[in-house]
Formats: C-alpha cells, sequence, structure tokens
C-alpha cells in the first residue's frame, strides 16, 4: 500500500505530465490554424474561387480539385481524399502563386473550407 504523502506526490507528478502533454497533443495538426475569417471578408479573387466550389466549377487552373494530402497535418486529420485545394488567383503574378482555398467533404457542397495566402503556411477556417 502506498503511503498518503507518497500518493499525494505521485497524484501531483501526473497532473504535472499531463499538463505539459495534453497541451502539445491537443495543438498537434492545429498550430498551422489562425483563427477564421468571414468569407465577406476575403479577397475578391478568393470569393470567386468559393463562388466556383460551390457550383462544382469551371476552374482557372488544371490543379485546382486536386487532393490536398494534408501531409504536415496542417489541418484537422481526415481521411484521404477528404480535402481538396483550389488556387487563388494573385493579380499581377504570372504562376498560381501562394493564395490557396483547400475544402474538405463533398466538392460541391464542402463540410468546411480553408483559406491560406502563404502556400499553406498558415490556415484560416472560411466562415460562410
Amino acid at each position: 500500500m502506498i503511503r498518503p504523502p507518497i500518493r499525494a506526490a505521485l497524484l501531483l507528478l501526473a497532473i504535472a505530465a499531463l499538463s505539459i502533454a495534453a497541451p502539445t497533443a491537443l495543438a498537434r495538426g492545429n498550430e498551422n490554424l489562425r483563427g477564421e475569417i468571414n468569407a465577406s471578408a476575403l479577397p475578391r479573387e478568393a470569393r470567386e474561387v468559393l463562388i466556383r466550389i460551390h457550383d462544382g466549377g469551371p476552374f482557372r487552373y488544371e490543379r485546382d480539385g486536386i487532393t490536398f494530402g494534408n501531409r504536415e497535418q496542417s489541418l484537422p486529420p481526415r481521411r484521404r481524399g477528404y480535402y481538396h485545394e483550389y488556387t487563388v488567383r494573385t493579380p499581377g503574378v504570372r504562376t498560381r502563386g501562394a493564395r490557396r482555398i483547400v475544402c474538405g467533404g463533398a466538392r460541391k457542397a464542402p463540410e468546411v473550407c480553408y483559406y491560406s495566402d502563404d502556400h499553406y503556411a498558415t490556415f484560416r477556417r472560411i466562415r460562410e
């Protein structure tokens, strides 16, 4: 049998260990999420892409609609094929640029969409 002072010390040690480990576990996969953004606050080009996503296209870039692998776990973990990415045109840039919308769920009726203006380094959940 463990004496009460030792039991109390073990309990405090366990609580301390959990308080250090739990935030890390909770943050995993979400450290790149930077809050939310209203769809109305998105750049005009992003709002246009969002409308096209809900309409099922057409899309400007060949790679629009491909599976976003979420390999870095920047977004909440989901099964492979859940997320799809779309390019948001950046005025004055000749390439696809850095702006993207990534949506999860059905392609025409996504459950959730995220906006990134820094090529997946950070995301903000879009509130529609």
